[in-house]
């Protein structure tokens, strides 16, 4: 920061004169800001500040100064003008250790803020003076985040709203850096308490993935493999596997570094991915995988133990019970390895490893020294006509390609051994991905080379017959003739050595055998305790969502790398019992499947996150296609079906039926899965299509705008308009929350998301659209302009009649009646539900319903929270789902025995009708007045649902009496065109009749109160009262509309007469010329029409046609 001093006597320059200043300050206690006020003369060299000024003539900070957020330093040069610093230096003039800071003039003419501590203003961190957080990661990490702390930055309100709060509670202000020592404190203090055991890429993923594929598959089945699909077909085979695995190695990596990956593997990788449906399902399949995984490894090692004890004749019963003897003594001693912690498994996998190399070394080194006792078992070394020979396929006993594919497959698996242990990985990032990939192609090569190896080195047959030479008298031409031997005999079979019949090969070409056994032990035990770990641990992160709440108790960790000690139990148990079996025949298949699924889902995520273009999707590896991982998913399902056809129908429905659960229960989870980005994305899309169509009569749709107040306060609107509505139209419940404060919007905010949930759980497919005004009219205005989306338009506003309008403010009235005729300007159609009782039950419920479950303060008695506000049936805001100090305190009382008033229980009763089945019954359509099939349309929905279907439709419309036949005809053949079944139709002849005397008495004495009886004033004033309360009846309006008023009170006398026992009676609503019908006469006209009737929906379209005969 530099400012420029100019000479020449100009106005804003900066004065360099050696006169001392006046001090310019206010010394105020109810300054908001605290000023302190350094000087410095121009003629003074760069050196110390002046005093600063005090801030106050005790020490202390001023009142407001507390209150504040900010504190300003003013600076003021010899010419006693200000220089301004930016608007966040921030001073503290009355802490002992602030730094004092001062003006220097340098002899450029430019003039220099310096710090006198530090000597120099720049050196300070940016930031160090504002409370506006410069970018930190901490303030991005999850409430739980294992490293580092959580931060919360400043609030938005925090920054924006005026200084009116306590800007500080406790810890650093103004984002000040703790010190050095501080620092070192704290560090120290974590390490006292010795952070948990993390893992690199090498010895978390490259080791443990190399381990887990290579299985003893590469010992025991290779050669076999070869021998049977030639060693081409071996090497495609090996490809095959390859690419499904280098590809969801690839989707993997790429879900693994978009964002921070948690313990969990598979489980985390798909539900964070594809959401807790996906992620439940196959988390819990493949869980179980990995624990019968443990039982398959650990039998085989004990296999090939009890075949040494068979050789030396040492088998302590028989062979069943004896693998099941050292298979319990292996699980039992793995267990222990686990349990005793990550780091001792870690060495016991480096030690396997140490072991399973010095065997693969040993069999290479084995091929290229051939001895002559070895060649009559068929090996021997490196021949070309071997080579050659064994390059082809010779399938024999049945076996296929793809059976033999099936066979190699499980060999290739294991890549996840790696993302498994996730949350124990440094930095699982950078580690899963490298790990991961390296693997694949190591072990992928490994195989690759121990195919050529073996097809080089060793025939298909051999007999170990040393007598078995070649004699001048055999044609023989295989490669074993060419090298001095005749194994002919071997294609009537039983020959017990060679590729195809010798499983022990690799011990007879190493060149020390024990050392091929070391390393099928050490294979089966490495898959086994990667099992055995993987295990609990993806079970343990599914346990911790609560995706089944049943399986909680299994989410406790312990100690510091928060083990899952009650998961390796119940993966101990479980792998015991398969291994008490004995018999894994039949379940290994499910269990490759069950692999597959897994892998499919990994491939099918990135695909699916992709194609939803979320912005949250980047990650930071790169190399992958969202069309090759689809291709991935796809190869999977297919490898599923190769290796066993039933084994991947199980696997399938058992995934189907725990995504149908999952999707039931419905987890309260919200991971930001790719498939709300892709529900989000298609309905973008559609809304934008929809814009692109011209609206059509045969697709027209009530879409409702219901002004329902807070969505507990009337049950009854919603709940009907949503008998029609749902899954068939759009449905709005806007509140118009009338203010005569200032608005708070972020009250607003807060009640949105619990009205929403209210709306959700009470299954009403409905939005929430609330909004401030300062009456009923306005925000009404505001909702029919502003809400929806395109097409996604309301074209309907429905709204509660106001049955308490002659109590309250005749203003009220005014805008309720404006906000009808507002409706009709914008083109809706109008619906008005009228209940005897009333709707609005805000002021006997209160508004608990609207909190969320953590929302709801603990319940200590049983209290009831009654609104104090009056009932008002009005749809202005009288519904508050909270109290604040600005509203009406509400009243806490002890809940008694005592029942409600009879009206109050009346009103609760009415609030529920139309949530239950409405049983026989008729819903009356007074069919008076054609407003395009609005008024028809509506209980024809109604009677498509459930809770209506009982009822029948009757019609009633205006007729001459003296055509009243013809007129029924007319309409039954209208409605049958329209395709909508009725039970009846009537024909009102005497609709004219005039109404009976004391109804009309009735009506006088209705609008007597709201009459301007301009006969008996002077013009002048009754223009004046007209204009003050326009909602006044003239006697000219009165006498103008007279017909029209009789047809109301008549129409009342034959709806009692006609449909006093319907369950739902639908009418056309009269209509009142805009600026010629008062609101009065109107408000009396559709009290007059609608009283003591039951449940009444008057209905006027907005004139365009809605129904069509026309295919």
């Amino acid at each position: 920061l530099s400012v420029g001093a100019r000479g020449g006597g100009k106005k804003k320059g900066v004065e360099m004169s050696g006169q001392k200043p006046s001090l310019k300050s206010d010394d105020s206690a109810q300054s908001r800001f605290q000023v302190d006020v350094v000087m410095e003369a121009s003629s003074a060299a760069p050196g110390p500040a002046a005093p600063s000024a005090p801030a106050s003539t005790d020490g202390s900070r001023p009142p407001e100064e507390s209150k504040g957020r900010f504190r300003v330093v003013g600076f003021m040069d010899s010419g006693a003008m200000d220089i301004g610093l930016p608007p966040d230096v921030s001073h503290e003039p009355d802490t002992a250790k602030s730094d004092s800071v001062s003006l220097h003039s340098t002899g450029t003419g430019h003039t220099h803020i310096s710090d006198s501590h530090s000597n120099t203003y720049y050196m300070r961190t940016f930031g160090h003076n504002t409370i506006d957080a410069v970018p930190n990661i901490d303030f991005y990490r999850q409430t739980a985040a294992p490293f580092g702390e959580k931060l919360t930055r400043p609030s938005l309100s925090e920054l924006h709203d005026e200084l009116d709060k306590e800007p500080f509670e406790d810890g650093l202000a103004n984002g000040e850096e703790p010190s050095a020592a501080e620092e070192a404190a704290a560090l120290a203090a974590k390490e006292a308490k010795g952070g948990s055991v993390k893992f690199g890429w090498v010895k978390g993923v490259l080791i443990r993935c190399m381990l887990n594929i290579w299985g003893v598959m590469l010992f025991i089945r290779m050669s076999w493999i070869v021998g049977q699909a030639g060693i081409g077909l071996t090497i495609g085979i090996i490809l095959m596997a390859t690419v499904v695995t280098t590809i969801t190695g690839l989707s993997t990596s790429a879900i693994a570094t978009n964002g921070f990956v948690r313990g969990g593997g598979a489980y985390y990788l798909i539900s964070r991915s594809l959401g807790p449906e996906f992620g439940g399902s196959i988390g819990l399949i493949f869980a179980f995988a990995n624990a019968v995984a443990v039982a398959m490894y650990v039998v085989g090692f004990a296999e090939t133990v009890v075949e040494l004890l068979n050789d030396v004749d040492a088998l302590m019963t028989d062979e069943l019970n004896d693998i099941r003897i050292v298979g319990t003594l292996t699980i039992i001693l793995l267990l222990g390895i686990s349990v005793a912690g990550m780091e001792w498994e870690a060495k016991a996998q480096i030690v396997l490893l140490v072991i399973l190399l010095a065997a693969i070394v040993n069999f290479f080194f084995g091929s290229f020294m051939p001895s002559e006792s070895k060649e009559p078992k068929g090996f021997f070394g490196y021949r070309t006509a071997i080579l050659l020979e064994n390059f082809g396929p010779e399938f024999r006993d049945g076996e296929t390609f793809f059976s033999v594919f099936a066979i190699f497959f499980p060999a290739a698996t294991g890549i996840l051994a790696g993302a498994n242990i996730s949350g124990d990985l440094t930095d699982p990032q950078s580690a899963i991905p490298k790990g991961t990939l390296l693997a694949i192609l190591i072990t992928g090569l490994t195989y690759v080379a121990v195919a050529i190896s073996a097809g080089s080195c060793i025939v298909r047959d051999a007999t170990g017959d040393h007598n078995d030479t070649v004699s001048p008298t055999v044609n023989c031409t295989d490669a074993a003739c060419t090298l001095g031997y005749d194994f002919s005999i071997c294609k009537e079979g039983g020959c017990p050595f060679g590729l195809m019949n010798d499983f022990q090969v690799m011990s007879l070409v190493s060149s020390f055998g024990p050392l091929i056994t070391a390393g099928i032990f050490s294979a089966t035990l490495s898959s086994a305790l990667a099992s055995l770990v993987s295990a609990p641990k993806v079970f343990q992160a599914l346990c911790k969502d609560n995706i089944y709440p049943g399986l909680s108790v299994f989410a406790k960790g312990y100690g510091r790398n928060n083990e899952p000690l009650r998961g390796y139990v119940l993966t101990f148990c479980i792998g015991l019992a398969f291994i008490l079996v004995a018999e894994l025949n039949i379940i290994a298949p499910i269990i490759s499947n069950f692999f597959l699924a897994s892998y499919a889902l990994i491939n099918f995520s990135v695909f699916h996150a992709s194609l939803a273009s979320s912005p949250g999707w980047r990650p930071s590896f790169k190399y992958y296609n969202m069309w090759v991982s689809l291709a991935g998913a796809i190869l999977c399902c297919v490898v599923m079906f190769v290796i066993n056809w039933w084994a991947a129908l199980v696997t399938l429905l058992i995934v189907l039926a725990l995504y149908i659960y999952v999707s039931y229960k419905k987890p309260d989870v919200n991971w930001g899965s790719s498939t709300q980005a892709l529900i989000y994305n298609q309905a973008l899309t559609h809304c934008l299509n929809l814009t692109g169509v011209e609206d059509h009569v045969k697709n027209f749709r009530p879409q409702c705008l219901v002004l329902a107040g807070y969505p507990n306060a009337r049950p009854a609107l919603l709940q009907l308009v949503n008998s029609f509505t749902k899954n068939v139209s759009l449905m709005v419940s806007g509140h118009v929350r009338t203010v005569s404060r200032r608005s708070n919007f972020r009250e607003l905010y807060q009640d949105y998301a619990r009205c929403q949930r209210y709306l959700n759980k009470k299954r009403i497919k409905a939005f929430y659209a609330p909004v401030f005004s300062d009456n009923l009219r306005h925000g009404a205005q505001l909702l029919l302009q502003a809400v929806g989306l395109g097409r996604l338009k309301p074209n309907t506003l429905v709204m509660g009649f106001k049955n308490n309008w002659s109590d309250g403010n005749m203003r009220d009235v005014e805008n309720y009646i404006n906000t009808i005729h507002d409706a009709f300007d914008l083109l809706f159609g109008v619906v008005i539900l009228r209940l005897q009782e009333g709707l609005d039950i805000s002021h006997i419920q209160g508004q608990d319903e609207l909190l969320s479950s953590h929302e709801k303060p603990p319940v200590i008695t049983k209290d009831v929270l009654i609104s104090v506000i009056p009932a008002k049936d009005s749809d202005s805001d009288s519904c508050p789902s909270k109290t604040t100090s600005n509203q009406s305190s509400p009243l806490i009382t002890r809940e008694t025995k005592s029942p409600l008033s009879l009206t109050d229980q009346r009103l609760l009763e009415s609030s529920q009708q139309f949530k239950k089945k409405q049983g026989k019954g008729t819903i009356d359509v007074w069919w008076l007045f054609d407003d395009g099939g609005l008024t028809l349309l509506i209980p024809y929905l109604l009677t498509n649902r459930s809770k209506w279907g009982d009822c029948r439709i009757r019609v009633f419309i205006g007729g001459k009496i003296n055509r009243i036949d013809h007129d029924r005809r007319a309409m039954a053949t209208l409605l049958s065109r329209f395709r909508i079944d009725f039970s009846d139709i009537n024909v009102l002849g005497d609709i004219n009749t005039k109404p009976k005397k004391h109804n009309k008495l009735t009506f006088k004495e209705l609008i007597e109160p709201y009459r301007l009886k301009e006969d008996d004033m002077e013009q002048e004033a009754a223009e004046r009262l007209k204009a003050q309360e326009p909602w006044r009846i003239t006697d000219n309006e009165l006498e103008l509309y007279k017909a029209k008023t009789n047809r109301q009170i008549r129409l009342n006398e034959l709806l009692k007469e006609h449909s006093s026992t319907a369950k739902l009676i639908v009418m056309s609503m009269p209509l009142a010329r805009k600026g010629t019908v008062s609101s009065a006469l109107y408000m009396c006209w559709l009290e007059t029409l609608s009283k003591d009737l039951p449940p009444l929906l008057l209905v006027r379209g907005n004139h365009q046609s809605v129904l069509t005969f026309y295919s």
